[in-house]
């Protein structure tokens, strides 16, 4: 008898490679993907439980699935991920439509949990979310041309406003021998670019090997056939070191395109907020990093808001922001999470956090646009991810756009899927850029 599921993931990329790994678990236990919920034995909701949109998110999402359940048109429900780990001690109670339930350290055990699902029985695992990393394969859901690579877990930054260490557990280093052999894989199946993610890649190998180890990774994954483009998220400014800096800078498969979260610029904030390092320290990272990798794109997260920050404080920021002209920006409004040392501390109200978060924005904008109208008349290498049937031109990606968060390229082909192609930029608009293959009428 044919057993079908249904995936919802959200949240961030690890916890999509988390969700690949259990559509492969799934399918070599002989259980079905369907596009659908309705009508399948069963759905997984892999979880974000990061900052409040997110556990909103999680939630309707749960509920919507709990109403399908409800209606008959959905055999059991099961919740996994960082919401699940996060509220494991009332989830279940809070929540009592849920029929299964994993945290992030038991994903592994999603088909015991399936196959209870189907015997009418309910679940409850809770693994060592600090336990070694499981090394399990995964369906790639992303692409064409493109994959994840995880090379780590958890943190052991302890940022006051964030929950991540408490949720995904201490810093674990995957063995560079496994990275490797799952990227010659993922190059096998004909994934030209690997994203490099973690919490904190900078970080990479300090548990295992007893030394900061991104550089070596980044030199060794360029060695593998196939691999023509490695893209690094996320860095820290405290861990870099020159090693990395002259890697980055040489190696010619590292994408100019460095995304650093720096939060913030104030001295007083960073230390309150337990960030290591000052503004100074950022300045000089930055300064240093623009003057030996020509054509860098810095990307960067900002939270407004902060606990501290005043109006001097705030503007500081802007002042940065206009000094450092930083080719992508990401910002959000300042959320309290429950359970963390910024929760208790005083702060704006949530509009004003908001606000702050807007006037951001209206201040990037221009700088981001300016960029865009300097790559005119540039050719670039754009990986093509297909066509683009409102247009009617393919689209793809350059080394200044990551997957979901940055432009894309739009242009004349003939494009061909999930290769990399040279482009002439003609145009910019709304922060996306027009051209025509190179070549090409």
């Amino acid at each position: 008898m044919e057993k079908s599921f249904a995936m919802i993931s959200l949240g961030c990329a690890k916890n999509l490679v988390n969700s690949e790994q259990m559509l492969y678990l799934m399918s070599e236990a002989g259980f079905t993907l369907v596009p659908d919920p309705e009508g399948a034995d069963l759905v997984i909701v892999n979880t974000c439980g990061f900052i409040d949109a997110a556990k909103s998110e999680a939630i309707d999402s749960i509920l919507e699935m709990a109403e399908l359940k409800k209606d008959g048109k959905l055999g059991g429900l099961i919740v996994t991920g960082c919401l699940a780990e996060r509220y494991r001690d009332s989830i279940l109670q809070e929540l009592p439509e849920i029929d299964a339930v994993l945290g992030v350290g038991s994903f592994k055990d999603i088909v015991a949990a399936a196959n209870a699902v189907m015997e009418k029985r309910s679940l409850s695992l809770f693994g060592d979310q600090s336990a070694p990393v499981d090394e399990i394969p995964r369906v790639v859901t992303t692409g064409p041309g493109w994959a994840y690579l995880r090379i780590a877990e958890g943190c052991n930054n302890f940022c006051a406003f964030c929950a991540i260490p408490f949720i995904r557990g201490r810093y674990r280093s995957r063995s560079m021998e496994n990275i490797l052999e799952e990227a010659r894989d993922l190059a096998a199946h004909g994934a030209k670019e690997l994203i490099v993610i973690a919490q904190d890649i900078t970080r990479y190998g300090v548990d295992l090997y007893g030394r900061r180890s991104l550089a070596e990774l980044c030199r060794r994954l360029s060695e593998i056939e196939g691999v023509e483009w490695l893209r690094l998220h996320y860095l820290y400014v405290d861990q870099f070191d020159d090693e990395l800096i002259e890697e980055i800078a040489s190696n010619p498969k590292i994408v100019k395109y460095l995304d650093i979260p720096i939060q913030h610029i104030n001295d007083g904030i960073l230390k309150r907020m337990n960030r290591r390092g000052t503004g100074a320290d950022i300045r000089r990272l930055f300064k240093a990093l623009r003057s030996r990798i020509p054509g860098l794109v810095l990307r960067t997260s900002l939270i407004a808001g902060l606990p501290g920050e005043g109006e001097a404080e705030f503007e500081e920021l802007c002042g940065f922001l206009r000094e450092a002209r930083i080719e992508r920006v990401g910002v959000f409004p300042f959320s309290p999470e429950e359970g963390t040392p910024a929760a208790e501390m005083e702060h704006v109200d949530f509009e004003e956090a908001r606000c702050r978060a807007d006037l951001i924005l209206e201040l990037q904008a221009p700088i981001m646009e300016d960029f865009c109208r300097s790559l005119v008349g540039k050719t670039l290498d754009v990986l093509c991810e297909g066509f683009d049937e409102e247009s009617g031109l393919y689209v793809g990606r350059s080394y200044a756009d990551s997957p979901d968060i940055d432009g894309q390229v739009l242009y004349a082909g003939p494009g061909r899927e999930g290769e990399l192609q040279e482009v002439l930029i003609e145009s910019t608009e709304d922060g996306l850029l027009y051209g025509r293959l190179k070549g090409g009428a």
